[in-house]
């Protein structure tokens, strides 16, 4: 798995799920719970993809102008 955009912004974490699930990319939100039960400390939620996906996902993202919000490779 492969860490592609950490945030604490969860429109920025809504908009870049979208652009994956259209994209029919697969990916999973790491510490999305623990900014629930910890609300007072901002844990970044980390969204993850397959190693695969990765090149791919990054494309769709910087089409779509996250590119600034990518982690670096």
């Amino acid at each position: 798995m492969k860490n592609i955009l950490t945030t604490n912004n969860p429109a920025t974490l809504n908009f870049a799920e979208a652009i994956l699930t259209e994209a029919k990319i697969e990916y999973f939100v790491l510490d999305q719970n623990m900014s629930v039960l910890e609300p007072g400390i901002m844990i970044p939620r980390r969204l993850m993809v397959v190693d695969e996906d990765e090149s791919a996902a990054r494309r769709q993202l910087s089409l779509a102008g996250m590119e600034r919000d990518l982690m670096a490779v």
